[in-house]
């Protein structure tokens, strides 16, 4: 089936979401998405941040749609054409769907653990207004802890749903889950179950904001001053890869997270063994240094290796001077 999208136009598999087939184009047409995760059955559809408008429906029936559609969730027809960032329509849709994720969203950003890699920090950023228009009391919850290891901070929930899926699709079990009804809604546990599973911690990974924090890891650093060094070890579980990310500061590894992808979604899931009890580099085999968008407040003071150009015809001083720069960055 063949999409546009923004004018540029694309081959893709009957079935593809119109988000997915962005994706294929990549750059800056790829509409975001907060509660879209590929790799969670049924998600999508909740936070409408992703919303297009669909200026042609497809070559037998070319009439638009009358209104915006949310493309995690529809699907491409062929010779569909649609708009994302060449709207004045969903651009202003955006920061109106913005400006109602951040109505009850607290100004935590100086102390929440999220910062720096907020996908909500970074929509704001992108899609926000100057200012709130909301004059009333926000709604606020107490901070539950649900398990040793995981904090749930609801004030900051955006209700993405991401950590039920994760859950449900994951684990054997779940004890947590949407309670009550309208504003008053929120994610908890009955009676404050304990969360207690082996992939429990994964539904820190899948948040899109501070709400679910490690509490290992809490108040401890901004990610931006840490290192993240990708690493590997073979794991017992069966079902756990043993691939993850290590966010060293000088030699201490302050964190242990799962491997993302471009779009901030998990490449495989990882045990709460690799996550919380294997610390130490001597527990881990380096792979090398992260790759972080240039885009994102993490790269600063990370550089990827590049001769300089006196010696890019020398292959004897090219590897010296790749020695010296694993030399100067070394942990």
């Amino acid at each position: 089936m063949k999409v546009t999208i923004d004018g540029i136009a694309i081959e893709v598999e009957p079935g593809t979401s119109i988000l997915n087939a962005a994706r294929q184009i990549g750059g800056d047409i790829v509409p975001p998405a907060m509660c879209y995760y590929s790799k969670l059955k049924d998600s999508g559809g909740k936070c409408r941040t992703c919303l297009v408008k669909v200026s042609k429906g497809s070559e037998k029936d070319p009439r638009p749609m009358p209104k915006l559609v949310a493309s995690c969730r529809t699907t491409v027809m062929d010779g569909m054409e649609v708009q994302n960032i060449t709207s004045p329509e969903v651009i202003e849709a955006r920061k109106g769907i913005v400006e109602m994720l951040l109505v009850n969203h607290p100004l935590d950003c100086p102390i929440c653990d999220q910062a720096g890699e907020c996908d909500l920090q970074n929509l704001g950023f992108e899609h926000g207004a100057v200012k709130t228009r909301y004059e009333f009391d926000r709604r606020t919850f107490e901070k539950i802890d649900i398990g040793d290891k995981i904090q749930l901070h609801m004030t900051r929930c955006i209700l993405c749903y991401r950590c039920v899926f994760v859950a449900n699709q994951l684990t054997d079990h779940r004890y947590h889950g949407i309670l009550n009804r309208g504003d008053h809604s929120e994610i908890s546990t009955y009676i404050h179950h304990a969360i207690d599973n082996d992939f429990s911690g994964n539904v820190i990974d899948v948040c899109p904001v501070g709400a679910l924090t490690d509490k290992t890891f809490r108040f401890k650093n901004r990610v931006w001053f840490t290192k993240p060094v990708e690493a590997h070890r073979e794991c017992d579980h069966k079902d756990c890869n043993g691939k993850v990310t290590l966010w060293y500061k000088g030699e201490e590894v302050l964190r242990v997270t799962a491997r993302k992808d471009q779009y901030g979604e998990v490449e495989e899931y990882i045990c709460n063994t690799c996550r919380f009890d294997k610390k130490k580099t001597s527990d881990w085999v380096i792979d090398g240094p992260r790759q972080v968008s240039n885009k994102s407040v993490i790269s600063s003071n990370h550089y990827d290796f590049i001769p300089l150009p006196v010696v890019k015809t020398n292959p004897v001083l090219i590897e010296a001077n790749k020695e010296q720069f694993e030399r100067d960055i070394r942990l």
